[in-house]
């Protein structure tokens, strides 16, 4: 009896984590990064309110991703001193380095294919925005009513933080994913898993109320 319990149980569980894992889905969008020292961290503002300093490293990703959490980081040179070599400091001016990438086919929206990723160098007066830079060396830019960006250089032609199913990258400011706050499983799962407990016990109370 006992046996068939936990054969009830485990049959009962098991669809409630496949419809969990079906319903994750992931959104195609460009993140924003800045460069802290030798790594990425994810940006804390947006780029129409950011306003780095002089010398500062930024990048942009086109990828698929859940959240923040799991984001496709921008691939490529990201050295300051390399990427503003040839553009020289001014008064008044700020230098800012820029890091394009456009992700990978596999991310890119039907019937598009990603650029080739680029570097550049923004000079640009010392109050501007990132966005401010990147407009001046990646038009046309491209966004939606509520600011988001959706399109560096013209691409991707059409679409901006769209959902999608499945996760391209397998790894990459959108929706996040259906867990409570301490990362810990959905409420879903949670109450499926409580609801399978109490259907077991109440299976085995039954059997030792015949037993008796």
């Amino acid at each position: 009896m006992i046996r068939r319990v936990a054969l009830l149980c485990l049959a009962l569980l098991l669809p409630l984590v496949a419809a969990g894992q079906a319903r994750a889905v992931g959104y195609r969008y460009w993140s924003f990064w800045e460069r802290d020292g030798s790594a990425w961290t994810y940006a804390t503002q947006g780029p129409s309110t950011a306003r780095p300093a002089d010398g500062a490293v930024q990048g942009f990703r086109f990828a698929v991703s859940e959240d923040s959490g799991d984001a496709a980081r921008p691939r490529g040179t990201a050295d300051f001193a390399a990427i503003c070599a040839h553009t020289p400091r001014q008064d008044g001016t700020k230098r800012v380095a820029l890091v394009i990438d456009f992700g990978t086919a596999a991310d890119a929206p039907s019937g598009e294919k990603p650029p080739a990723a680029r570097t550049a160098c923004a000079r640009v007066p010392r109050d501007a925005t990132t966005a401010e830079a990147l407009a001046t060396v990646a038009k046309p830019l491209r966004y939606d009513t509520n600011a988001l960006l959706c399109a560096i250089a013209g691409y991707p032609r059409h679409g901006c933080g769209e959902q999608v199913s499945g996760k391209a990258t397998g790894t990459p400011q959108a929706a996040p994913k259906a867990k409570n706050d301490d990362g810990g499983p959905s409420v879903g799962l949670i109450a499926g898993g409580g609801a399978v407990v109490v259907l077991g016990a109440a299976a085995v109370w039954q059997a030792r109320r015949r037993r008796a």
